[in-house]
C-alpha cells in the first residue's frame, strides 16, 4: 500500500519483533523501516498514512495501545518540520531502539538533521532497553 499510495519502496530492514514500549502491559510489536521515493510534501504523506492504517482497520483508541498497524514518517530527508500535527525528524527516534536497530539495516549513517549523530551514534547512546530481536531477515529490492 505504500508503494501505490506513498511512493517506491527502495529498502527495507530486516522485521524485528520488539517489546512494547509506553503501555507496556501488551504484547510484542514487529517493526520494519523503509526507504521511500516520493513526490508527495510530507503532509501528504500523513495523510496517505492516515488513509492506509484505516484501511488496515487501525482504531485510534489509546495512545500506545494495541493496533493492527502503525506507520511512523521518521525522516523527510534532511527537513525539520514542527507544527501541531507532525514532527520530523520523528521527535523521539533518538529514544527508541526498536526504531534505531531497523534503521540500522538501511541507513546507519544517515545524520540526524537536529542531533547532527548518526543512526549509529544514536543506538550507541540510546538508553532503551527493552529487547528488540530480528525475526525475519533484510529482503533484497531491485
Amino acid at each position: 500500500m505504500i508503494n501505490n499510495h506513498i511512493g517506491t519502496i527502495s529498502e527495507s530492514s530486516s522485521l524485528y519483533e520488539t517489546e512494547a514500549w509506553g503501555l507496556t502491559e501488551q504484547g510484542s510489536f514487529i517493526n520494519q523501516a523503509h526507504i521511500c521515493h516520493t513526490s508527495l510534501s510530507p503532509d501528504q504523506v500523513l495523510e496517505s498514512i492516515v488513509i492506509i492504517e484505516s484501511k488496515m482497520g487501525r482504531k485510534r483508541e489509546r495512545k500506545w495501545g494495541p493496533r493492527i498497524i502503525d506507520i511512523d514518517i521518521i525522516y523527510y530527508g534532511q527537513k525539520i518540520i514542527k507544527n501541531p500535527h507532525l514532527y520530523i525528524p520523528h521527535p523521539e527516534l533518538s529514544r527508541r531502539r526498536f526504531v534505531l536497530v531497523p534503521l540500522m539495516d538501511i541507513c546507519p549513517d544517515l545524520i540526524h538533521p537536529e542531533l547532527d549523530k548518526s543512526t549509529r551514534q544514536l543506538l550507541s547512546e540510546c538508553s532503551d532497553n527493552l529487547s528488540v530481536k530480528k525475526i525475519i531477515t533484510k529482503p533484497e529490492h531491485d
